[in-house]
Formats: structure tokens, C-alpha cells, sequence
């Protein structure tokens, strides 16, 4: 990091049309190359098709320390289109601090519900900023303002967001139209929210170097600039990097931040690294790292959580939008959980226990799923038995390169854009990836993953009080042997427990303790 000065990256989330970028370009002070609509098919639609980053730096506040200093807010103005919304998700995972905008006019919209999602996922503390406030008539805005405020704690109200600042400011008077010199509403009472708001993020320059890229450019005599966010790690000049999506290894000549040279860089900071030459066509978006520290894989296992808002079930062979890192791929899940009688164990977290037996699920249990309704219909308290932890085995169209225990979304991006439904699924952590493309062969059988079966058969006749013979139940060729000891239910309530065969024609004897 530049020297003395604290880097806070803010993502600035909402709907299309919200007013985004318009908020970015207010706050900011310092473009960077991204930022503002630059690109010609952004300026062309009118709307923000890639992470645009710009900075606002500002006076460093007492709660950060004392001493000189300064504190550099990196605003992230993702796009709000929907269809973009994996440009946002890749965004998400670089961010600390996240400003919702809101349309005062309109309040909540479907793409405002996703971004808070993925706030909740990816993020500790929000900044709603209610936006357009200037469209309200003078009369009657602050009453406007005051109700929209209270709708808004009121949608917040079971999220841990819950009690965060709102904000209302008119970003762009007038709107995108109107003359350069009209000033903006309550921008400066928003910085100095995002100044309490601020914290030190816990960062870390030691492991492996591991950057998000978002663009990539050359410059003639220099070499080919990819600027991003450092996700892990630390880089210094000269340092060699992998491209792993290009199969190459190239040598840091130059780095920049917002314009000002630097010899190092770290986890947190946003940084454009210059390299010996090559296409920038090749990488308009990706990963660069330590040579040799990422995987590529073609399946994974993951533990995960539904996200609250999605409709529907999570079925086990259904195909998901899964993003892992920057990419996003088709890929088709395996729901499984723990045995039944772990269901309350506890679970360590971001490890994946190979010796252990699961059980398959025909879908994600949650308490409106169906596997669920059955349960609550053995179970007499109609309690709902679910289990701490469940896990995914996720298989890929295409093999992805990602870091070890990254951030994993499940969507389903073809749902209609305009339906008002949230189309994230589940999230959750990659616990293990396999790098060989024969995994089903080589890796698969390790994954002790059982079905639980059940058959149906009659009572024959009762011998005394505590056996029955019963029958249907196994084929005249079956070795009962192996069905000893195994739990039968009779339907008039009593446990059994299969004793052995009885006769030469499949029936056999149960015993009732």
C-alpha cells in the first residue's frame, strides 16, 4: 500500500438504474482506468457492463488510530443489469464495506434483493443509500424519505445488516441530462457515514500471491498492464507470476496504484501490475497468482447452506450456474449429509472428513423440503430433524481454476430477468477439488456416500410373543444372511429385527424385543 494510507474496499451494489455509477463519480476523486463507463458498449447502452473501480481518499478517522494519514475508499460500481450478475459476484469477493442504492422512488427491486444477498455472503457491514431524492417534491420529501427509511429497516430487519445507516442523497440532480454545475444532495453527510463505517480489514500479505483481474491493456514499449485486486497473498517488483488461464509465467516490471508508482503490493490493495508482453485479448478477465499455486479441477466437494430467498427446491442432479473465483460454469450437483445419528454432531469447518459415511439426499433438506415432510411424519413431535452440515459434489461442464477453499455460489442465471424471484441458490466453501479429469475412476470411490432402501413386505403368522414369520419380502434365491440384524417396522407400530431365514422359499423370522 502506499505509504500511511489505509485501503477500504466498497462495493457499490443496487438495481439497474439505481444510480450507481453517477454515486461512484460524487464520491470520487480519482478515477482509475475502469471506472465510470469507459468502455464504448457501456457508453453505448447507457448502463455499466463491467466492475468499474474509482477512489475518494479522505482524512484518516479517530476510531482508525491516531497519527497522519490517509484512508482510500476503492469503490467498486458493479453493474446492476441483470444478466451481469456474475460480473457482480465476482466483484462481491473483494469487498468490506457495501453501499446498497436504492431508487427512493421505486424502493426494493428484484436485483436489489440479489445484491443484498450476496452482501450477506460476502460482506460485513452495509450503507443503504437512498438515491434520487431530488425527484420528490420539495413538500413532501422528507415524509417520502422517513417512510422509505422505515421500509427499508423493516426489509433489514432479519438480516445481519439489520440497524445499518441510510443515507439519502440526489447523486445526480436533475439526472444524467442535466449540467455539470448542479451540486449533489447529502453526498458529504455519505462520506462522513462511510467514514464511521469504516474498519480495519483484516489483512494478510503472507501466502501465496493470488490477484483478481478485471481488465487488461498494453502499452506500447511497456508491456501489458492487468490491473485488479489482490484476494491473497502479497507482490513485489520483479516478482514472477502465473497466468494460469493462458498457461504462461511472466515477470513484474512495473506496478502502479490510482496512478502512483509502487515497488509492493497486498492482500486488499488494488493494484495494475505490469508484465513482459503478451495479448490482452488472451485475459480480459481472470486470476494471476504464484506459479504453480492454483488447481484446475473438474469437480469439487463443497459444503453449503440455501440461501432463504430462493424458491423452490435444490434437487440432487440438477444443473446450476456455479461461480467459484472469477468463473462461471455449468455444473451438476449431488446433495449428501451426514448419517442420520450425526445429524447434531458438530462439524469442523472447511475440512472434509473421508473416513465418515454420508448419506445421499435426493435434494438440499431444509424445512420446507419433501424428504423432510417424511420425516416429520415418522417422527412424532413433528420436529424436524436437520442436519448441522450438508455437502455437494459438484461436477463441471469445463474444468475451473480456482484457489483452495474459495467462496462458491450456485444460480440459476436462466431463470426470466424480469420474474421477481431471487435466482441465487446456495453458497459455500470448496472443500476439495479434483484435478483429475478420470475422477469418477481414480477419486470417487473414496466418497462414502450411501442410499437408504426400503421394502415392503406381510406378516405370514405370529409364533409367540416376541417372533413372526413374515414373507414377500426377499426372493426364494436371496441370502437372507445378509439381512440379519437389520430394523423392520411392523404396521401396527412394534420395531423388529430380522433373526434369519425360515424355509426354503424367502420367508423368514422376525424377532420383537
Amino acid at each position: 500500500m502506499a505509504a500511511g494510507v489505509l485501503n477500504v474496499n466498497v462495493g457499490v451494489l443496487g438495481h439497474i438504474d439505481s444510480g450507481k455509477t453517477a454515486l461512484a463519480r460524487a464520491l470520487s476523486t480519482t478515477g482509475s482506468t475502469a471506472a465510470f463507463d469507459r468502455a464504448p458498449q457501456s457508453r453505448a447502452r447507457g448502463i455499466t457492463l463491467d466492475l468499474g473501480f474509482s477512489c475518494l481518499r479522505t482524512a484518516l478517522p479517530p476510531q482508525l488510530g491516531p497519527g497522519p494519514g490517509e484512508l482510500q475508499f476503492t469503490l467498486v460500481d458493479c453493474p446492476g443489469h441483470a444478466s451481469l450478475i456474475r460480473t457482480i459476484i465476482g466483484g462481491a469477493q473483494i469487498i468490506d464495506l457495501m453501499m446498497l442504492v436504492i431508487d427512493v422512488t421505486k424502493g426494493m427491486q428484484t436485483q436489489s434483493a440479489e445484491c443484498l444477498v450476496i452482501g450477506q455472503i460476502a460482506c460485513q457491514k452495509m450503507v443503504v443509500v437512498l438515491n434520487k431524492i431530488d425527484l420528490l417534491p420539495e413538500g413532501k420529501r422528507q415524509s417520502a424519505i422517513e417512510k422509505m427509511t422505515k421500509k427499508m429497516q423493516k426489509t433489514l430487519e432479519n438480516t445481519k445488516f439489520s440497524g445499518c445507516p441510510i443515507v439519502a442523497v440526489a447523486a445526480k440532480p436533475g439526472g444524467p441530462e442535466a449540467p455539470e454545475s448542479e451540486n449533489p444532495l447529502g453526498v458529504s453527510e455519505l462520506i462522513e457515514v462511510l467514514k464511521s463505517q469504516a474498519y480495519l480489514p483484516s489483512r494478510d500479505p503472507s501466502g501465496h500471491f493470488l490477484m483478481a483481474v478485471d481488465h487488461c491493456f498494453s502499452i506500447k514499449g511497456q508491456g501489458t498492464v492487468m490491473t485488479g485486486t489482490i484476494l491473497s497473498g502479497s507482490v513485489s517488483l520483479g516478482d514472477n507470476v502465473e497466468i494460469p488461464a493462458l498457461k504462461v509465467t511472466k515477470k513484474v516490471k512495473s506496478m502502479q496504484m490510482f496512478h502512483t508508482p509502487v515497488t509492493y503490493a497486498m492482500q486488499g490493495d488494488r493494484v495494475g501490475v505490469c508484465v513482459t508482453q503478451f495479448d490482452p485479448k488472451l485475459l480480459e478477465r481472470g486470476l494471476i497468482c504464484t506459479p504453480d499455486s492454483l488447481h484446475t479441477i473438474h469437480a469439487a466437494i463443497i459444503s453449503l447452506k440455501k440461501i432463504q430467498y430462493f424458491r423452490g427446491a435444490l434437487q440432487t442432479k440438477a444443473k446450476f450456474h456455479i461461480t467459484v473465483g472469477h468463473e462461471t460454469v455449468m455444473g451438476r450437483v449431488m446433495f449428501f449429509s451426514p448419517a442420520p445419528a450425526d445429524f447434531h454432531e458438530e462439524i469442523q469447518e472447511n475440512v472434509f472428513d473421508f473416513e465418515k459415511d454420508y448419506l445421499y439426499q435426493e435434494e438440499y433438506l431444509s424445512k420446507d423440503s419433501a424428504s423432510t415432510e417424511e420425516n416429520k411424519e415418522n417422527d412424532q413431535a413433528g420436529e424436524v430433524q436437520l442436519p448441522k452440515q450438508q455437502w455437494a459434489l459438484l461436477e463441471f461442464e469445463k474444468p475451473v481454476t480456482c484457489p483452495k477453499l474459495c467462496l462458491v455460489i450456485g444460480s440459476k442465471l436462466d431463470t426470466d430477468i424480469h420474474a421477481n424471484t431471487c435466482r441465487l441458490a446456495f453458497h459455500g466453501v470448496l472443500l476439495q477439488g479434483m484435478e483429475d479429469k478420470n475422477y469418477t475412476e481414480t477419486f470417487l470411490p473414496k466418497l462414502k456416500v450411501y442410499k437408504q432402501k426400503r421394502k415392503e413386505g406381510q406378516v405370514e403368522r405370529v409364533m409367540d410373543d416376541y417372533s413372526v414369520i413374515g414373507r414377500s419380502l426377499f426372493k426364494k434365491e436371496t441370502n437372507i444372511q445378509i439381512f440379519v440384524g437389520l430394523k423392520v417396522k411392523l404396521s401396527t407400530g412394534e420395531d423388529g429385527i430380522i433373526d434369519g431365514g425360515f424355509g426354503q422359499s424367502g420367508k423368514f423370522k422376525i424377532r420383537i424385543p
